[in-house]
């Protein structure tokens, strides 16, 4: 479980989270939605500790993240898998060293337990010899799958994911959404998911909070959303005709 308890975060005087507290549940997809500009990265980039935010606190657990020092982040970062909007492999080391990299950096573990794990990761989200290729010979679906075997190597109890369906085809978008639906179910993780994306809002989203101008203006499931009365909530979803049909398809 993560908490984010009354944050408030600025950059220049320009306030950009005000006053947000949300809870992350555990084994649950939480989404965090809202239209670009809005304040959902900076929220998923402050809960990571990429930004130090101005007052609040951050809860992993019963540990207060943003009241620890360089070290104490650092340990508790061994307990979190993240995955970046456009994947950030590094393009110099190959699909194993890419997933590798976590344990290189965080444990003591020998060459062929590192290997072992790695394949493992890999094989869980179907990417097989592949290990020598590099990432500009993989396609956008593979180097997400790739990413997410990188962010789950560690075998973490946290996963956070930055736009995964970015870039990716419809068919690509919905293989990945299972999978990070999958994952969250099977290593019990607390999932938060920043999208903008209304298919994986009604078909992953067990816990979504919608964010606007930096407020928290709605939360509930992907099966209260169409049910809501806040405005601003159904301007965002119903911006185009095609959203709509969707959904209400869905439903």
């Amino acid at each position: 479980m993560i908490r984010v308890v009354n944050i408030n975060k600025s950059f220049s005087g320009v306030n950009v989270l005000e006053n947000i507290s949300v809870t992350f549940k555990k084994g649950k997809t939480n989404l965090i939605i809202g239209q670009s500009g809005s304040g959902k990265t900076v929220l998923l980039k402050s809960i990571i500790g990429l930004h130090d935010i101005d007052d609040g606190e951050i809860w992993y657990e019963d540990t207060l993240f943003n009241g620890l020092d360089f070290e104490g982040k650092k340990a508790l970062r061994q307990n979190m898998g993240v995955l970046f909007q456009g994947s950030a492999l590094f393009d110099s080391l190959t699909v194993e060293q890419n997933v590798m990299f976590p344990m290189d950096m965080f444990t003591n573990k020998s060459m062929e337990e590192k290997r072992e794990q790695v394949n493992l990761c890999l094989k869980r989200v179907n990417i097989v010899n592949a290990n020598e290729l590099f990432p500009s010979e993989l396609s956008g679906g593979m180097r997400k799958r790739v990413a997410i075997a990188r962010a789950i190597v560690l075998n973490p109890s946290y996963l956070l994911c930055d736009e995964p369906n970015s870039g990716l085809d419809p068919k690509n978008s919905i293989l990945i959404d299972g999978l990070i639906k999958e994952l969250t179910e099977e290593y019990e993780m607390t999932t938060v998911v920043n999208t903008h994306d209304m298919n994986s809002v009604m078909e992953i989203g067990e816990n979504v909070v919608f964010i606007h101008n930096g407020k928290k203006y709605w939360e509930g499931s992907n099966k209260d959303i169409l049910k809501s009365d806040c405005d601003t909530l159904n301007d965002f979803i119903f911006a185009n005709s095609l959203a709509k049909q969707l959904i209400v398809r869905r439903n």
